[in-house]
């Protein structure tokens, strides 16, 4: 019975930076993805092949606040306005 499997959530930490880096890969699922920024800086999510910059982001992540994107396959990259804490990011 399908109903029935579950899928497991990957759970990764990724280190605040003032530089772009990657928060997920692509990958040909259209997973749900959930972003915590566990930090005091303000965080910049982009959903593109592109970096994120401070001015280049989709969503602007609150210090604490978390974002969730369901139906999204490609790569998404952070950065932060300042170096202190994590993004906790779960994928399934």
């Amino acid at each position: 019975m399908a109903w029935l499997q579950r899928q497991s959530a990957v759970l990764t930490n990724v280190a605040s930076s003032t530089s772009s880096g990657v928060l997920f890969y692509a990958n040909t699922k259209n997973a749900v993805r959930v972003i915590t920024n566990d930090s005091s800086a303000t965080l910049y999510v982009c959903l593109s092949f592109t970096a994120a910059s401070t001015t280049n982001y989709t969503y602007k992540v609150a210090p604490g606040a978390a974002i969730t994107i369901e139906n999204y396959g490609g790569p998404i990259s952070g950065i932060w306005d300042a170096a202190n804490g994590f993004a906790r990011c779960t994928e399934w």
